[in-house]
């Protein structure tokens, strides 16, 4: 029935900004990009080109008036990396709001902020 997540979406305040956080600061590439109107463009980024799995950075303006009643608060988003300590001094080194970076039984991890002060956890998967 189902066989992989396609795309999650983050509603953000200004598309522009969250292209740069997620392609300059984070490492991914746009995915896909285009218009949709006057006022809207429909915008995926992933970590990389071979990667399924996208963001849809989606414009929460657009959504209030698209439909009003959708939750247009940030999602519990964790993603993964084969070295976490690696990822931890390369994202502070841009400059990217970090946690402290958590080593426990089950696995290593930390939490950072994006360009609008939404949280993430990065986590250890080998």
């Amino acid at each position: 029935m189902i066989n992989k997540i396609g795309k999650i979406t983050i509603y953000v305040n200004d598309q522009a900004a969250a292209k740069t956080f997620w392609t300059e600061k984070m490492g991914f590439v746009v995915k896909f990009e285009q218009q949709m109107g006057p006022n809207m463009t429909w915008l995926e980024v992933g970590p990389s080109e071979s990667e399924f799995t996208t963001f849809v950075l989606y414009d929460k303006n657009a959504m209030k008036k698209q439909n009003p009643s959708t939750n247009v608060r940030h999602p519990s988003i964790l993603l993964s990396t084969t070295d976490i300590e690696k990822a931890y001094a390369e994202m502070k080194e841009k400059g990217i709001e970090v946690g402290q970076l958590m080593k426990m039984p089950y696995g290593s991890m930390f939490s950072f902020k994006d360009h609008e002060g939404n949280r993430y956890i990065l986590r250890e998967d080998k």
